[in-house]
C-alpha cells in the first residue's frame, strides 16, 4: 500500500512538471519583448505582433489573455495586417520594453481611418490595466490627439515590460497597420504626411478653380461635369484618409459610417455623366449612352440604399461596382476612338491611370494586396494623373472642336459667306472669353485668398524690379519682416475662424498705416507679412516699423464679443546702396530676406512686440 501511494505521488509529480514545462514553453513563445529605444522615427509593429481572430466577437481581455496562454495567437501572414472584410473581432498582442528613459509616453497610431471600434489594453507588471477606446463609432474628440488616424497614448515606464493588446471590430475592411511613435517622431512624420496630402488637394483645388473659370467663360457642360467629378472624388479621399471625420463631421458617427459608400456613389455618378458628355455618346453611340444612363441610375439607387444598408454590405458593393463603372467607361472610350474621335485617346490614358490606382486601393480593402506605399497611395497618384490628363483632354477637345469649325468654315466659304463670318465672330468671342478667363486666373494667383494681399510669389517679382531701380538710381530700399506675436495661442483659444478674422484685420490695419509710404505689402506665409519701402533708409524704415507696430497694438481686433489685442515683432533691413549696379539683383533678394528675417528673430528673442534692425550697432529698443 505504501509503495503504491509513493508511485502515484511520483507520477503526479512528473505530470505536474510536464504541465509546467508546457506552460512555460507556450509563455516563452510570447515573452520576447520588442525593445523601444527611441532611435527610430517610428516602430511598425507588424513584424513583431501576433493576432487572434475572435469570430463571434464576444471575447473580453481575460478571454484574449487565455487564448494567448493556450497558443491560439499566430504571427501576421507575411507581416501583412490587412485581412479584407471579416466578421467578428481581431485581437493583436505584442510585449513591449521601453529602454528610453526620456520618453515614458509613446503614441500608438493605427494608420487606417475607417475602423469602427478599437480597444487598446496595456497590462503592466503590477497587474493593473490601462484601457483606451477609439474608432469612427466614437466622436472624433475621443482621440488622444487631433489627428486623422485613430491614436492612443501609452504609458510605458522605462525598463518595465508591458503587454499590449489591441482589439479591432469593424464592418469596414480589416486593416490594422499599427505603429509606435515618440512625440517628437510623430510630429516629424505627421508633418511630412500632411504636406503630401496638402500637395494632392492643392492640385485638385488648382484644377477645380482653373476649370471653373473655363466653365463660367465657355458654358461647356463637359467642364461642369468635370468639376462634379473632381469635387466628388475629393470627398471620397477626404473620407478614406480620415480628414472628413476630422474636419467635416467630427461629431457625426452616422456620417463617418455612411460617408464612404455615399461619396463613392456620388463620384461614380459624376464620372459616368462626364464620360457621356465628353465622348458625345448620345451622338456617337446611342446604345453606350443608354448603358451610361443605367449606370447613373444604379449608383443613385445604391447611394439611397446605402443610408439604410449595413456598412459591410453597402461599401463592398459600391467598391466592387467601381471596377465595372470604370471598365465600362474604358469600353465606351475604345468604341468612340475606333469611330474616329481623337480626343478619346487622352481620355483613355487618363482612365487607365485611375483604374490602376483604384484597383490597387480596392485590392487592399479585400486583402488581395499588401499595404505598401505604392498600393496605399496608388489611388491618390492615379487620380491626380487622371485629373491632370482629363484637364488636358478637355483643352484638346476644345482645340479639336475649333479645328473642326475652321474646316467647316473653309469648305462652306464660297456658298455661305455670311454664315462663315457669323461663325468666325462666335469663335473669336469664345477665344476672347478664354483669354479673359486666363487673365483673371493669373490675377487671382497673385493674391492671397484670405487677406486679399499680394502673395509671396508676386512680392518677389515686384521686389526684384524695385531692387534694380534702387541700384540704378542709388536711392535707398528697405525691407520689413513682420510676425504677429503668439498667433497660435489665438487660434487655440478662439478657433481658426477667429484667427482668420484677426489676420484680415491685421492686413487692413497695416495697409492703412503703410499707404503714405508707397509700400509693397504682401503675406509671406502663416502669420508673417513682408513690406518693401522704396526710398527709405534704415532709420526712416525703422520709424515706419515702429509706427506700424503701435497701430497694431493701439486698437484690438474685434470678433463677435471678443476684443483681441494683437502685437507684432518687426525686423528691418536696408539694402546696401553701394552694391555693384551690374550685379545680379535676383541673387540679392534671398540674402536681403535672410537679413530681415534675422532681425525679426532678434525682435522675438528680445521679448517680442518690438522693432529690431539688421545692423547690430543700430539696434534699439522700442
Amino acid at each position: 500500500m505504501g509503495r503504491g501511494w509513493r508511485g502515484l505521488q511520483l507520477w503526479l509529480l512528473v505530470l505536474g512538471l510536464c504541465l509546467v514545462g508546457a506552460s512555460w514553453a507556450a509563455f516563452a513563445k510570447t515573452d520576447t519583448a520588442l525593445v523601444l529605444d527611441g532611435t527610430h522615427v517610428g516602430v511598425p509593429l507588424e513584424p513583431h505582433i501576433a493576432y487572434y481572430h475572435d469570430v463571434d466577437g464576444r471575447q473580453d481581455l481575460i478571454g484574449a489573455e487565455r487564448a494567448l496562454r493556450e497558443g491560439r495567437y499566430a504571427p501576421l501572414p507575411n507581416g501583412n495586417a490587412a485581412f479584407g472584410f471579416q466578421p467578428g473581432a481581431y485581437w493583436f498582442h505584442v510585449r513591449l520594453l521601453n529602454r528610453d528613459r526620456n520618453e515614458p509616453r509613446w503614441l500608438l497610431v493605427q494608420q487606417y481611418a475607417l475602423s469602427d471600434r478599437i480597444d487598446v489594453y496595456t497590462r503592466h507588471p503590477d497587474g493593473h490595466v490601462d484601457h483606451l477606446a477609439g474608432g469612427d463609432s466614437l466622436p472624433f474628440s475621443s482621440r488622444s490627439i487631433r489627428y486623422r488616424h485613430p491614436n492612443f497614448w501609452l504609458n510605458l515606464p522605462a525598463d518595465q515590460p508591458a503587454d499590449l493588446y489591441v482589439r479591432v471590430q469593424s464592418q469596414s475592411s480589416m486593416q490594422v497597420p499599427l505603429t509606435l511613435f515618440t512625440p517628437t517622431a510623430f510630429t516629424e512624420v505627421s508633418r511630412d504626411a500632411q504636406f503630401g496630402i496638402g500637395l494632392y488637394y492643392g492640385i485638385l483645388l488648382a484644377l477645380f478653380i482653373y476649370n471653373l473659370v473655363l466653365w463660367l467663360s465657355l458654358r461647356d457642360a463637359s467642364y461642369f461635369w468635370y468639376l462634379l467629378h473632381i469635387s466628388a472624388f475629393g470627398l471620397v479621399l477626404l473620407t478614406l484618409n480620415g480628414l472628413g471625420f476630422e474636419y467635416l463631421w467630427p461629431r457625426s458617427t452616422w456620417l463617418a459610417d455612411k460617408s464612404v459608400p455615399l461619396s463613392i456613389c456620388l463620384a461614380q455618378v459624376g464620372m459616368q455623366q462626364f464620360a457621356r458628355t465628353f465622348l458625345g455618346l448620345k451622338q456617337r453611340w446611342r446604345l453606350g449612352d443608354r448603358v451610361g444612363l443605367g449606370m447613373i441610375a444604379f449608383f443613385v439607387l445604391l447611394g439611397i440604399a446605402a443610408t439604410r444598408l449595413p456598412y459591410n454590405v453597402a461599401t463592398p458593393l459600391a467598391s466592387a461596382a467601381v471596377f465595372f463603372s470604370i471598365a465600362w467607361i474604358a469600353v465606351a472610350t475604345l468604341v468612340v476612338l475606333r469611330r474616329g474621335y481623337k480626343p478619346a485617346q487622352l481620355f483613355l490614358l487618363a482612365w487607365s491611370m485611375f483604374l490602376l490606382g483604384t484597383g490597387m486601393f480596392t485590392a487592399i480593402a479585400f486583402g488581395l494586396l499588401p499595404k505598401v506605399f505604392i498600393t496605399e497611395y496608388g489611388v491618390q497618384i492615379g487620380s491626380a494623373l487622371e485629373m491632370l490628363l482629363l484637364s488636358v483632354a478637355l483643352g484638346y477637345r476644345y482645340a479639336s472642336l475649333r479645328n473642326e469649325n475652321e474646316r467647316i468654315v473653309h469648305e462652306a466659304k464660297t456658298q455661305l459667306e455670311h454664315k462663315v463670318e457669323q461663325r468666325t465672330v462666335e469663335l473669336r468671342s469664345a477665344l476672347a472669353q478664354l483669354e479673359d478667363a486666363h487673365e483673371r486666373l493669373r490675377e487671382s494667383s497673385q493674391r492671397d485668398g484670405l487677406t486679399g494681399l499680394h502673395n509671396r510669389t508676386h512680392f518677389r517679382n515686384v521686389f526684384q524690379e524695385l531692387l534694380e531701380k534702387s541700384q540704378q538710381s542709388g536711392r535707398p530700399l528697405s525691407l520689413l519682416m513682420i510676425d504677429l506675436d503668439h498667433f497660435k495661442q489665438i487660434n487655440d483659444r478662439y478657433g481658426h475662424l477667429v484667427g482668420d478674422e484677426c489676420l484680415c484685420w491685421a492686413a487692413r490695419t497695416m495697409g492703412h498705416a503703410l499707404q503714405p509710404h508707397r509700400a509693397l505689402l504682401a503675406r509671406f506665409g502663416g502669420e508673417e507679412f513682408i513690406v518693401a519701402l522704396p526710398g527709405l533708409d534704415l532709420q526712416a524704415a525703422s520709424r515706419v516699423a515702429e509706427d506700424l507696430r503701435q497701430h497694431l497694438r493701439e486698437q484690438p481686433c474685434r470678433s463677435g464679443e471678443h476684443a483681441i489685442t494683437i502685437t507684432a515683432s518687426i525686423g528691418v533691413h536696408a539694402i546696401a546702396r553701394e552694391a555693384d549696379n551690374d550685379s545680379d539683383c535676383d541673387n540679392a533678394i534671398d540674402p536681403a530676406l535672410q537679413d530681415a528675417d534675422q532681425a525679426l528673430y532678434q525682435a522675438k528673442a528680445d521679448g517680442r512686440d518690438c522693432v529690431r534692425t539688421s545692423a547690430p550697432e543700430e539696434r534699439r529698443h522700442h
